[in-house]
This record gives C-alpha cells, structure tokens and sequence, in this order.
C-alpha cells in the first residue's frame, strides 16, 4: 500500500468508538472457548484485536492489516500477545490454518469480494468459522453524496479527475451467495441500520470517512475540503451507516 492509500492509526485509534462497539457485538457472536488459532482480518491499530487475544488465553491470535501505520501501531500495542503482519487479504498467507476469522469494519475497502471470500476460506481449517461485519449497500449514502458534491467544485475537481470511490458497500443477499460459491456453509448475511451522531466530527471525518477523498488533494487542500463538507453537512452531523453482518462456517 502507498503512503496515500496508509491511515493516521494514532487518530483511528483515539476516535473510532462507533467502530470498537460494533466490534465488541461480532466478539460475542464468535462464542469462543479460549483454545483457537483466530485470525482478526484487518485489525487496523489494533484495538479491537487486544479484546479478541483476551478471550483465547490458551490460543493464538493473528493480526492481519494492509496498511503499515495500523501494522505498527497494532504491534506496539499487543507485542507477543499477537502475530501482526502487513498483508493484502486477497492475498493472505497463515503459518497454520485457524479455528476462526474476525473481521471488523475492513471488507468494504476490498474491492473483489469473491477472492477475498476464497482467501479466507483457504486460510480456515475445516469446520472453521467466519464472523464479520464491514459497510454495506446504502452505507452513509447522503454523507458522501455531499462529499462528492464538494469534490466537483473548484478548487478541488481537477485533482478528482480519474479518481475512483474505493469503497465496495455490497448487499445481503450477493454476499451470501458469494460466500457459498467460495466453499462456506450456514451462511447467514444481514443487513442493518446503525446511525452515529458524531462527538468530534472533524477528526472523524479526517481520519474514517473523508480519508480516501483527502489522498488526491494537496496538503494545502485539505483543511479547505474538511471545512466545506462540514459547513455543508449541518449540525448534528448524524452519519447513517448501515452495516452488512455474515456468518458462516467453512465445508
């Protein structure tokens, strides 16, 4: 991953309360006993990841992220309480199989599901298990139809020109027949709405939902872009985001 594409794992870390709570909902999903090999599949700084390496006292934990700062930030929080490791989750590549695969708030930045889905899979034992939750389709939709708005006027168009959203925000039902094709069983997928009234909206903003969008601007852009997207958005800033939940269990 370039610099452009890396995170402010620090800020992440500090702001991303919505994203911890959420995740902590997933944990109690996976119902683990305390032995398993568990993969958290994009454990961003790491926070979350030290939540999960509580509840295997007698297992192994291994932390996957794309970006290096979330990498280095999760290593200096966990130490050899975890493997961390800086990989592409399409192409993700274990020391062992696992018991089970976590993953909080990070496959809606990947954009072929279906290879995604078949990685996975490979990286599970038999009988394994997958509990996630990423964005899905209608997530924070007015949000960053504005945000778009704001990138097609000047000064900010002409460093959008070519540039491409990011985001996969995929549906219940398409997830679900992915995940089957990819060798998984009891497949549950489910879409549900979880609206967030932000307490410190600009570094929020910065840091999760306008980052992609800073990437193409020059750094004396920026703040400007912020500021009009805030002035634009209202206050209370309410994001609507919705998030698309899946189980299921390896063939």
């Amino acid at each position: 991953m370039s610099a452009a594409r890396d995170w402010d794992a620090a800020t992440y870390d500090r702001i991303s309360d919505p994203q911890f709570a959420w995740a902590l909902e997933q944990l109690d999903r996976l119902e683990l006993k305390g032995d398993e090999v568990v993969l958290d599949a994009g454990c961003g700084s790491g926070r979350v990841t030290a939540e999960l390496v509580d509840r295997v006292p007698r297992g192994r934990v291994y932390a996957v992220d794309a970006a290096p700062s979330m990498v280095e930030h999760a290593q200096a929080r966990l130490g050899s309480r975890a493997t961390v490791s800086c990989q592409d989750l399409v192409e993700l590549s274990l020391p062992e199989p696992v018991d089970a695969v976590f993953s909080n708030a990070t496959f809606h930045w990947i954009s072929d599901h279906d290879r995604l889905f078949a990685a996975l899979q490979r990286a599970l034992r038999p009988g394994g298990r997958l509990v996630a939750q990423c964005g899905g389709r209608g997530n924070i939709d007015a949000f960053r139809r504005l945000a778009d708005e704001v990138a097609g006027e000047p000064p900010f168009a002409t460093h959008f020109s070519g540039w491409r959203q990011p985001w996969n925000y995929a549906g219940d039902s398409e997830t679900a027949t992915r995940l089957t094709g990819a060798g998984f069983a009891e497949v549950s997928c489910w879409l549900e709405p979880k609206p967030v009234t932000l307490r410190d909206p600009r570094a929020f903003m910065q840091t999760v939902c306008l980052v992609r969008h800073l990437d193409p601007l020059p750094e004396q852009l920026r703040e400007r872009f912020v500021d009009r997207v805030l002035a634009r958005a209202g206050e209370p800033l309410v994001l609507e985001y919705v998030r698309l939940n899946m189980t299921a269990r390896k063939r």
